[in-house]
């Protein structure tokens, strides 16, 4: 692998621990390569077009290759994106709370426009393992919502929601796929929210789910899996959601218990 090398530089706040270098002091080439593209990333601001890989190549006279490596950091990184033939730099990720707001929620108050694609609204009948998780009888009917999340019109994540028919009978007729679920259970089916459980975990998506969010198969994603319970503690809802590693981060706040 082509290395370089060169001094040490006290990384800003927030930044990796001299800047990634090791203590050895040695640098891969694509990792200095990258440090520069980040400062023309800086330069050129949201919605720039970097210049060709060509172009950068010649510039930071290096290979190819080691172009399109720091370049695939970036990219999984968000700090840019894909738009059509062209790199552009991207805007910040969307910060979606660890709490009980509904995704709808998290994107407006960062004045993004939310929005949602319906892929499927249909009933099957619970296996085991999910009629345990929504304490329902082995064979009792289930709902399944499968949408596309936008933020903005751009595609950022995939959404599986899984509830009893019992609590919602008539979801398929009564529910817009385009609004917020969260908001429909409490304001139409009456549900309060009481508690939920929640795991995240990196993942790639699978062929399809990839074709869906309009992304590589290699860029890893955020693979969230909510079990939400009412008021009473009884479970309401398993979700499972899946959102781009390059387009989301979560926050949460802790305090001492």
């Amino acid at each position: 692998m082509e290395q370089t090398s060169g001094p040490a530089t006290p990384p800003g706040p927030g930044a990796p621990i001299r800047s990634g270098i090791p203590e050895h002091g040695r640098v891969p080439k694509y990792y200095a390569v990258k440090g520069r593209l980040e400062e023309l990333v800086d330069e050129l601001g949201e919605g720039g077009v970097l210049p060709t890989e060509r172009e950068l190549a010649a510039r930071f006279e290096v290979a190819r290759e080691t172009l399109r490596q720091a370049l695939r950091d970036l990219l999984i990184q968000g700090r840019v994106r894909r738009r059509g033939r062209s790199t552009v730099v991207a805007g910040p990720k969307l910060e979606q709370p660890l709490s009980l707001a509904s995704y709808t929620e998290g994107v407006r108050r960062q004045g993004r426009v939310p929005g949602r694609n319906l892929i499927g609204l249909e009933q099957f009948a619970a296996d085991p393992l999910l009629a345990g998780q929504l304490a329902v009888a082995v064979g009792e009917r289930v709902w399944h919502l499968e949408r596309v999340l936008l933020a903005d019109g751009e595609r950022v994540g995939l959404e599986s929601t899984y509830l009893a028919v019992a609590r919602v009978p008539a979801l398929d007729r009564e529910f817009d796929p385009g609004a917020s679920f969260y908001a429909f259970l409490r304001e139409k089916a009456g549900i309060e929210f009481g508690a939920a459980d929640e795991r995240i975990e990196t993942v790639l998506a699978s062929p399809r789910e990839a074709l869906l969010i309009g992304t590589p198969p290699a860029l890893p994603m955020l693979l969230l899996h909510r079990l939400t319970r009412d008021t009473t503690g009884a479970p309401l809802e398993r979700v499972r959601s899946l959102y781009r590693g390059d387009r989301f981060s979560f926050t949460t706040r802790l305090e001492a218990g």
